[in-house]
């Protein structure tokens, strides 16, 4: 029930949940309000859906964020930064931040420091701008709206509507950047992740400090950022 549920980004409602799992309404009714009491997945009173919850979101950033340094995840992460020779990270969304649930540090002395757990303002950052592009509208606009965003930079998009168009591009050219947006003097350039179904999981991010990594050298990489999230997409069995 709870991949069923997760399949739908949207929600799902009660009569198409037993429908599509074959099982009466009454059964999916009680184990709807049991996953829903532990915080497994949340109901929407006025549309009468269910989607994932707090709970469950947690969950699966425990276990994609596994420390495991022979995991194949981990092994894919380590090549490609070692092949761009820069910081790369692995990030999903949660609410209105950009969660880091991997992360490999390039091996320049001049580098940002951050730990797997960092949380950043979804929309001051690469992946964060991903990840929100590939959003069904409607629950992109009710998140967008739920509170003010927040600027970390100058550069900073903290208009909804600036937002929106930034990314309509997104979508267009299939990735996201971050030209200064989130720390002055670093930028970055990030790629979906996507499961089997096309659907975007997850986001995968190069960034460095300016002048040795610019918004060209990140372009100059956008190849090699896409067969890393392929390769990782594999390595969690997603295609």
């Amino acid at each position: 029930m709870l991949q069923a549920v997760a399949e739908h980004p949207q929600g799902v409602g009660l009569p198409d949940l037993a429908a599509k799992l074959g099982l009466p309404r009454q059964t999916v009714h009680r184990v709807l309000g049991q996953l829903r009491d532990s915080g497994l997945l949340l109901r929407d009173p006025v549309r009468e859906r269910f989607s994932v919850g707090p709970r469950l979101i947690q969950l699966s950033l425990s276990a994609l964020g596994s420390n495991n340094p022979w995991a194949p995840v981990r092994e894919a992460l380590r090549e490609l930064v070692d092949d761009l020779g820069e910081t790369c990270n692995v990030g999903v969304l949660e609410g209105l931040e950009y969660v880091y649930i991997d992360r490999i540090e390039s091996k320049w002395p001049l580098r940002i420091h951050l730990e797997v757990g960092y949380r950043a303002p979804v929309n001051c950052i690469a992946g964060g701008k991903v990840l929100l592009a590939y959003l069904e509208p409607e629950l992109r606009g009710r998140l967008l709206r739920s509170r003010k965003l927040v600027a970390r930079t100058p550069r900073s998009i903290t208009s909804v509507s600036e937002l929106e168009a930034e990314l309509e591009k997104v979508r267009a050219r299939g990735y996201g950047t971050n030209n200064q947006e989130n720390f002055e003097g670093i930028v970055a350039m990030a790629v979906p992740i996507l499961d089997a179904r096309g659907h975007v999981v997850a986001a995968l991010t190069m960034h460095g400090p300016l002048p040795r990594v610019t918004m060209e050298s990140c372009e100059a990489a956008l190849p090699r950022l896409r067969q890393g999230a392929q390769r990782i997409a594999a390595a969690w069995g997603m295609v």
